[in-house]
């Protein structure tokens, strides 16, 4: 069950989450549901906490680091993929960082981005957390349809 928050943190944090697939966290999910290790509100309550600790990372680093972190290895690396981020943020505000957390490219970008850009802290906390809440309820369903499909 703590491989639940921790593969939930690891694919919306920044760095890590260009490399871990949120299939594996639903993999997991649905093997923990099917088998009766966990209930579905366990599961979807741990991957709430690791999917906003992780976002929440992001941000910061992005709050704190600003620039330094666009002109990093990885900033380099990715920058295609921040610049898409930073245009979604500029154009689409919360709604942003809302659609941000279902886009699996973005997932762990976005966080640093919002930061980076001085997003308020408040107000990001405020629409991290309901988009955190929509994205482990559309996981609840997912992993309660596979279980009933499959086993």
């Amino acid at each position: 069950m703590l491989l639940v928050p921790v593969l939930a943190f690891a694919e919306a944090c920044i760095g890590i989450g260009i490399f871990v697939s949120g299939a594996l966290l639903f993999a997991l999910a649905v093997f923990l549901y099917s088998n009766q290790v966990g209930s579905v509100e366990t599961i979807a309550g741990l991957a709430f906490i690791g999917a906003v600790v992780g976002d929440h990372f992001g941000y910061y680093c992005g709050y704190l680091l600003g620039p330094r972190l666009m002109d990093s290895t990885l900033g380099r690396r990715y920058r295609d993929q921040l610049l898409r981020a930073e245009t979604m943020v500029r154009r689409f505000g919360s709604t942003a960082i809302f659609i941000g957390r279902f886009i699996p490219a973005l997932r762990s970008i976005l966080p640093a981005v919002i930061g980076v850009s001085g997003y308020s802290r408040l107000r990001y906390s405020l629409v991290d957390g309901l988009a955190c809440v929509a994205w482990v309820v559309a996981l609840a369903f997912l992993v309660m349809g596979v279980d009933i499909l499959v086993f």
